[in-house]
């Protein structure tokens, strides 16, 4: 069997031809049956030359890949490594004549010791061969053992459907005694379809003999040149592994510096790069075909019919398939679509500025006007930004219904980078609606205001759909009433969007369901605020219940959150942990960024941390609350935040630190009552505290009566200012219809016992310490009972009331006797299962490896490595890698 391999690449050195001449009478050019000698800094590529060894096995063999894709080289390294002769012919254009190219594959046979009998004649004319010769060489052919090699380099330079049914011929007609390897720029003429359908076919493509990371690292180290695997990667994504541009990087790398920041920031059109693509590509294509190209730089892909609206043509069609056949760095994408090599295209874009200055502008506004009707949002928006037409731009994303994408993270980093560019010259409504919503989903509200009241002043100007824009609107002003603490204009801006939903065309609805998702969340945020608990319940309990999707997961969080705050407030904090902990990972689980979130569900855990005297969690979960915003404007959050600050300060004997923490400082349109109350709460403790009883206790006489965690609070600063009738008037006043939590019943029962303890009945204090520690046990909470005061550890000393303390409140050594212990530090727990990430970053946390080391091992980011360490400590319920790795070893987790 004889293997033919059709190569196109690099030539090699000579080798004697026996002195014959070609049909046309000239000596055969010895250097084009050399095998090409191999670079130093050649990389051995074993899965593709493993690959090539399916070529001895099968009839046909193709290697098909764009310029410097390294398919020469590939080539001839997997020559080396056969045990029979090597035939090497290089095609030159010549060849488009049928009798010259058989003439020189002859010759190559012979050039490499493995010529044909003597009955086989070397065609005499160049430009034909006749039938009888063709039927000579494949008769020849059949039977040998072994078969020699022939390779076939640079066979996309013949381009004759005649020398490709000849090959064909030959190949079927040898039988075992022929193989034939292609290895071109474009795919041959032949019927490639019928070798595929019977398995007879070995095929390496452009994207196979793409360079992996791995190899990259390595063929960047034989130029010398070290870098870590990430930078590695990003050189391959840059450069799409393509073996020329690697090499070409790596050369001109060794000249800087700074080798890895080169490769990290070069720029492709002042690079060796551009030379070899310039003349390799796109000289090589006829004028109108240049045009095309450099038009279509400006695109991230193109189908036909784009690519005629751009070059006022109407053949793009079969252009971009021809220049996908002859792989000119033209990508397929399916469906019709197509792209440029990244960094062709961006050669392209600077030759365009030079052959046509001030083109580019309009090519992207005819690319966007064209995309707005066929295309996606994203691409609309890239190139109406990039024409600098703001007033266009910011109208598609309004009549497109996206303005909630600013408070959604989905795209909001996008949408602030492009929009920040937005000229102050664009004045329309559409333009200062987009305004409005980045500085509102920046909670800065007073200029979110202003370009909010320009927009509306000329919604009617709008030259898109006007109920588009005025459901925007109501939504912005949604987020401007929230961020006020305004339930008032709130619930104006629900109704406006119900009343105009209806004019909006459904499928915009349907596209977008985290516009009603938000609308209904800050409504609830600003019926919680206003304190309104049950019907923000109903408002953010819509918002949960939106369709899962990345597109509404930062409303859905957010949303839980503040159901889970209002738990809290209501006295159910296990209920809360557990809405907060769900709410959290709706983030979590769409890979949104650490710092997306609200932050309120972090609040809620950190409250009830301090109810359950787990204080070093209560502050790691502030400090998380610190790293996502450092300026916090929104009420609820203001005012969450504080409450847990001052009560974690409290519980550490820091009154001052305490009231300094209480005030939510931020300036709305209505007061909370629940947060003013528990201010005053605080406020009366750390006068207690401190020895005013009766200061205390006058602070709390106008406390509303509607909230039962304020009155059991209240109740026992009451008592404890000496007021026990007062007390229990306020204990009394608490309905039972309120259905108050067991935050609230635990510390309303430690307030009756210890009123009955003071009048002497230690029956019934008993019996209410009894009910408390019941209650308290299922959510473990600690606080309640650590500031009941020094009255309760003689009645926890008792052996009934020890027994139920043990092991949650008390230590276990307390039951061997003994005088009560102090409640035990809290124990901490896995609050939420790992995910399977996280115990791939924990075992690797075990082994003692860096953050960078993890990213590196499992091909990750470090900021993508150090999210999934902060969400291990807080689930582990620790603050540092070595606690970690302690507590997943206690749990069995390593």
């Amino acid at each position: 069997m004889v293997v033919i391999a059709v190569v196109t690449g690099d030539r090699g050195p000579s080798v004697p031809a026996g002195g014959h001449v070609d049909p046309l009478g000239d000596p055969f050019l010895r250097t084009r049956f050399a095998v090409p000698s191999k670079p130093a800094t050649f990389l051995p590529r074993p899965r593709l030359t493993r690959h090539l060894g399916q070529a001895l096995r099968t009839p046909l063999t193709m290697v098909n890949g764009s310029a410097g894709a390294g398919k020469t080289m590939l080539v001839a390294d997997w020559t080396e490594s056969l045990d029979r002769p090597v035939t090497w012919l290089t095609v030159e254009a010549e060849e488009q004549r049928p009798g010259m190219f058989w003439a020189y594959f002859l010759q190559a046979l012979n050039a490499s010791g493995t010529p044909l009998s003597d009955r086989v004649h070397c065609p005499a004319d160049p430009s034909r061969v006749s039938h009888r010769v063709l039927s000579e060489i494949a008769e020849d052919l059949v039977g040998r053992d072994p078969a020699p090699v022939v390779v076939l380099d640079e066979f996309d330079r013949v381009s004759a459907s005649e020398v490709a049914e000849q090959l064909e011929f030959v190949l079927q007609h040898a039988g075992s005694g022929l193989h034939l390897v292609l290895v071109t720029r474009n795919e041959p003429m032949f019927s490639l379809h019928r070798y595929r359908t019977a398995g007879a076919l070995t095929e390496i493509r452009d994207a196979e003999l793409a360079f992996t990371p791995e190899e990259a690292m390595v063929l960047l180290e034989l130029h010398g040149l070290r870098l870590p695997v990430g930078a590695a990667r990003a050189v391959v994504e840059r450069t799409g592994g393509w073996a020329a541009g690697l090499r070409l990087c790596a050369l001109a790398a060794r000249e800087s510096p700074d080798p890895e920041t080169y490769l990290k920031e070069f720029e492709a059109d002042r690079s060796p790069l551009a030379d070899f693509l310039l003349a390799e590509v796109l000289r090589r294509q006829p004028e109108e075909t240049q045009d095309l190209l450099l038009r279509v730089s400006v695109l991230d892909r193109f189908c036909p019919d784009l690519v005629n609206e751009l070059t006022h043509r109407a053949d793009a069609g079969r252009i971009l398939a021809e220049l996908h056949r002859e792989n000119a760095f033209v990508e397929e994408l399916g469906q019709g679509w197509y792209r440029l090599h990244p960094l062709f295209g961006e050669i392209l874009r600077t030759h365009l500025r030079v052959r046509r200055p001030g083109l580019e502008p309009d090519l992207h506004r005819s690319a966007a006007r064209w995309l707005r009707s066929h295309g996606t949002l994203p691409e609309v928006l890239a190139h109406g930004a990039a024409a600098e037409d703001w007033d266009f731009t910011a109208g598609a994303l309004v009549d497109d219904l996206a303005i909630g994408h600013f408070f959604t993270d989905l795209r909001s980093d996008d949408l602030n980078e492009l929009f920040s560019r937005m000229a102050p010259e664009a004045t329309g409504p559409a333009s200062e609606l987009v305004r409005a919503a980045r500085d509102l989903a920046r909670s800065d509200l007073d200029r979110g205001r202003a370009h909010l009241r320009h927009a509306e002043g000329r919604l009617s100007d709008a030259p898109g759909d006007p109920a588009a824009a005025q459901l925007s609107c109501a939504l912005l002003e949604a987020v401007a009433a929230r961020l006020a603490g305004s339930p008032e204009q709130a619930e104006q801006a629900a109704e406006t969007a119900e009343e105009v939903r209806a004019e909006v065309p459904a499928h915009l609805l349907d596209k977008h369901p985290e516009l009603p998702a938000l609308l209904m969340a800050h409504l609830g945020a600003a019926r919680l605020w206003a304190g309104r608990f049950e019907d923000a319940r109903a408002a953010l309990s819509e918002a949960a219940d939106s369709p899962g999707g990345v597109s509404t997961a930062l409303p859905r969080e957010e949303s839980m959150s503040h159901l889970a705050l209002i738990d809290y407030l209501d006295g159910w904090p296990g209920r809360a942990e557990h809405e907060a902990l769900a709410a959290m990972s709706e983030t979590e689980r769409f890979g949104l960024s650490h710092h997306s979130g609200s932050g309120i569900g972090r609040l809620v855990l950190a409250a009830v941390a301090v109810d359950r005297n787990e204080l070093g969690r209560a502050q790691a979960l502030l400090d998380e609350v610190d790293e996502l915003t450092d300026e916090i404007q929104d009420p609820v959050k203001a005012a969450g935040r504080a409450i847990a600050t001052a009560r974690l300060q409290l519980a550490r004997g820091n009154p001052r630190a305490a009231v300094a923490s209480a005030d939510p400082a931020v300036s709305t349109a209505v007061a909370s009552p629940w947060a003013d109350s528990l201010e005053q709460l605080v406020a009366s403790a750390v006068h207690l505290a401190e020895g005013r009883s009766e200061t205390a206790a006058e602070l709390l006489r106008h406390l509303p009566d509607d909230q039962p965690a304020c009155a059991v609070e209240a109740a026992r600063i009451q008592l404890a200012a000496g007021h026990r009738a007062a007390a229990i008037d306020l204990l009394d006043s608490v309905s039972a219809d309120s259905r108050p939590g067991p935050a609230v019943t635990v510390r309303a029962a430690l307030v009756r016992a210890q009123a009955a303890h003071a009048a002497g009945d230690g029956e019934t204090a008993r019996r209410f310490l009894a009910q408390a520690l019941l209650d308290a046990r299922r959510e473990r909470l600690r606080r309640p009972f650590l500031d009941a005061g020094r009255w309760i550890r003689p009645l926890l000393a008792a052996p009934p009331l020890r027994e139920l303390a043990v092991g949650w409140l008390l230590p276990a050594s307390s039951v061997r006797g003994g005088p009560a212990a102090a409640p035990a530090p809290a124990e901490p727990v896995v609050v939420q299962e790992l995910s399977e990430r996280e115990h791939d970053v924990l075992r690797r946390l075990a082994q003692m490896m860096s953050t960078q080391e993890i990213a590196a091992d499992l091909y990750l980011s470090v900021n993508t490595v150090k999210t999934h360490l902060k969400s291990l400590y807080r689930k582990l319920a620790v603050n540092r890698r070595s606690e970690a790795v302690h507590r997943a070893r206690d749990l069995g987790l390593l």
